[in-house]
């Protein structure tokens, strides 16, 4: 058993940050230690660089120093809230600007953290995995409330799972763990993450969790008659929902 915070490789595989920091050796350090943890790096020297590729490549999260040549961070981190389109891109400031003004224009231009060089490349790590968690749950704060994959339907106001007509009784975080699974399809979801979306913050719970309420989810399906949903199980990673029908990944309707 381990403290919830703690996140595995699998977890954070493919989870896209974009670091923006024009002296390359911190660079390259910063890169070094987040592909260590798994993350996908991208770095850009300078700030016009940063919002060309927020755009194109919308990142989870934008690692930003303040003084880069073109646009400074401030500029930066403003646009990028201020943008519909790239608002939802977390933002930690990474900087050796440690006067607090700075840190109060960072958070006012919409920054989600401020870490002030020198830092330790753990503590940079757990302030990644911080915000990258509180981006997971609002996400699921901003979850549909009604959502449909072929014929299977999940109702957030009645708390309701159907498939075929048939309804199938779900405890709360068998509910949650198929909603959270069909409301991105193809999306393959770590039992870290899993817990984080499903549990929150519940202390101590083991990824072993996740595993045992699929297998009973799974069992409710089959014992009220109904077909299962398209929950797979990826070897070594976690799960993921497709379509069982064509095959095909599916958006919520």
């Amino acid at each position: 058993m381990r403290m919830r915070s703690a996140q595995s490789a699998a977890d954070v595989a493919g989870r896209r940050i974009l670091v923006v920091e024009d002296e390359q050796d911190v660079a390259e350090l910063i890169r070094y230690n987040l592909v260590k943890e798994g993350y996908d790096v991208a770095l850009v020297a300078s700030g016009a660089e940063a919002l060309a590729r927020a755009r194109e490549a919308r990142p989870e999260l934008v690692l930003l120093d303040i003084m880069v040549p073109q646009l400074n961070g401030w500029e930066v981190c403003r646009r990028i809230k201020r943008d519909p389109e790239t608002r939802g891109i977390a933002v930690i400031m990474v900087t050796g600007r440690v006067e607090e003004g700075d840190k109060v224009l960072g958070f006012e231009m919409g920054a989600d953290d401020y870490v002030t060089k020198p830092f330790s490349p753990r503590e940079l790590i757990a302030r990644v995995r911080a915000v990258m968690r509180r981006g997971a749950s609002a996400e699921a704060a901003g979850r549909k409330d009604h959502l449909k994959a072929g014929e299977l339907e999940i109702d957030r106001h009645r708390f309701e799972v159907t498939m075929r007509g048939q309804r199938v009784e779900l405890t709360p975080k068998e509910f949650e763990l198929l909603a959270a699974l069909v409301a991105t399809p193809g999306r393959v979801f770590g039992r870290e993450a899993l817990l984080d979306i499903v549990w929150g913050e519940d202390g101590f719970v083991e990824p072993r969790t996740v595993d045992v309420h699929m297998a009973r989810l799974r069992a409710k399906f089959t014992a009220s008659r109904a077909p299962k949903p398209g929950i797979e199980t990826v070897r070594g990673v976690g799960y993921r929902f497709r379509d069982p029908d064509d095959g095909r990944v599916r958006g919520p309707s």
